[in-house]
């Protein structure tokens, strides 16, 4: 790649076909790729206390098992607040400035990991603090959407916006699958000699693993990425987004469809050990998995059939998934619970691209009509507009929607708590998911909504 004088570009338009065929098109990829690099491994820390909290009784921690879900579920909690100040850092700063921040403050929570968890006498206060630290990596996710929601043009965004979540997305399979085999191999002992509790766990090795990976993140945002002239605005000016009904309609949906999708994959390793013990949680990873590899696909098929229409048959997929769900777990069969979670997995993955596609042409639609633009210079001034909204929108949306990370975590901690079982828990996720069927038909499949108050957005099938 060629040296470059400056790292602001002014004279961005990836609307304009020549410009992005000529030049606009090479510099979005080139973003794109490292912007996925840092937004894994942010993923990746983010959701490495969901393996971990499995193995800190083998270690000798004296957790009980609503402190072990507790411990899972803060950094969904801290990650679902750090995603607003995130949102709103990238035009501010610039989205490659805020990149090379966000990735090296991940050094922050992979070190205190690495020195606490070799000590089994850590009151269970301090490491609920260690493991909150955790929540910082869910703030990139925010950043690195709003960011990449810059670069491509309205007709790309479903797909550039599906694979750069998918990227990060696949970061929790990732740590999933990985954590569980380092820390049973002794290639770094740097606290102490022995694994703990001589039960041949290297804990610490879940903090320590990330590090390099963590430097090279930092270096690529640094030599790699652009900020974009054409993104800067105050915090004024997107905080405008709180005004706007479709945030915080939006912000309850993407509940449903992220918020399950971060909230299942924090609490499916310790779900799957408490209800099937004699199966390895290592087999946890495949949810993730298909979750993140399901995204694209969702924001592909949002931009052929209509975010709208593939959001609301979405939920009621994921709604019987969890009547399935329920029955398995009372029928004591590991298969058909597995088979209904992978369902779940793959239908939070599709909604998540599909209601991210929605959120950008909303708010385009939205200020051409606000606007009501007579002139091709009025309406790119509008376009410049809604995409300064939309790229707030979709970082506040997304840090409204995983709050799903810390929820039902705790639902389900709190649920085998009180009853038992995560029968209440998984009653209450199908009640929401059905106000969230309920939402969507009124909101964005009316045809007395798309006639009367959208006639443009229902044109283009949002």
């Amino acid at each position: 790649m060629s040296t470059r004088k400056t790292t602001w570009i002014s004279d961005w338009n990836p609307e304009d076909e020549k410009y992005w065929e000529t030049k606009g098109k090479a510099v979005a990829r080139r973003n794109l790729i490292f912007s996925i690099l840092a937004e894994h491994l942010g993923f990746s820390i983010w959701l490495v206390w969901s393996i971990v909290a499995t193995k800190l009784p083998q270690a000798g921690f004296n957790y009980t098992t609503d402190q072990l879900f507790q411990l899972v579920a803060l950094p969904g909690l801290i990650g679902s607040l750090i995603r607003f100040p995130y949102t709103f850092a990238v035009p501010i700063i610039g989205g490659r400035n805020w990149t090379i921040i966000s990735a090296a403050i991940l050094f922050i929570p992979t070190i205190l990991l690495a020195y606490f968890v070799t000590r089994p006498e850590t009151p269970f206060g301090l490491m609920l603090i260690v493991a909150a630290t955790a929540g910082v990596g869910g703030g990139n996710f925010a950043s690195s959407m709003a960011n990449i929601s810059f670069f491509y043009p309205d007709r790309m965004k479903g797909w550039a916006l599906g694979l750069n979540a998918a990227g990060g997305n696949i970061g929790v399979s990732g740590v999933q699958l990985l954590t569980p085999m380092l820390i049973g191999v002794g290639w770094v002992s740097l606290y102490m000699a022995e694994p703990q509790g001589k039960t041949g766990l290297y804990l610490q090795n879940a903090g320590l693993m990330w590090l390099p990976l963590i430097a090279i993140a930092v270096f690529c945002a640094w030599r790699y990425m652009d900020n974009l002239t054409s993104a800067r605005s105050t915090f004024k000016d997107q905080l405008v987004i709180v005004k706007r009904k479709h945030t915080w309609v939006m912000s309850y949906i993407y509940i449903g469809t992220f918020g399950s999708f971060i909230g299942y994959s924090a609490a499916f390793p310790l779900l799957l050990k408490t209800q099937f013990p004699t199966i390895t949680v290592a087999i946890a990873f495949l949810g993730p998995l298909v979750g993140s590899l399901s995204r694209p696909v969702g924001g592909w098929l949002a931009d052929k059939l209509g975010g709208a229409l593939v959001t609301f048959w979405n939920f009621v997929v994921m709604a019987a998934a969890t009547v399935g769900v329920m029955y398995f777990i009372d029928a004591k069969s590991f298969e058909g619970f597995l088979a209904m979670f992978l369902i779940l997995f793959v239908a939070t993955g599709v909604g998540n691209g599909s209601t991210y596609r929605m959120i950008p042409s909303i708010f385009r639609e939205a200020k051409l009509r606000q606007s009501k633009v007579t002139d091709g210079t009025a309406r790119l001034q509008a376009i410049k507009a809604a995409s300064i909204e939309s790229a707030a929108a979709l970082g506040f949306i997304g840090a409204v929607g995983a709050c799903g990370g810390y929820l039902i975590p705790r639902g389900f901690g709190a649920s085998i708590s009180i009853s038992g079982g995560p029968h209440l828990a998984l009653a209450v996720f199908l009640t929401f998911y059905v106000t969230c069927i309920a939402m969507t038909w009124w909101y964005y499949m009316r045809k007395s909504f798309m006639a009367q108050v959208a006639p443009s957005l229902a044109a283009a099938r949002v």
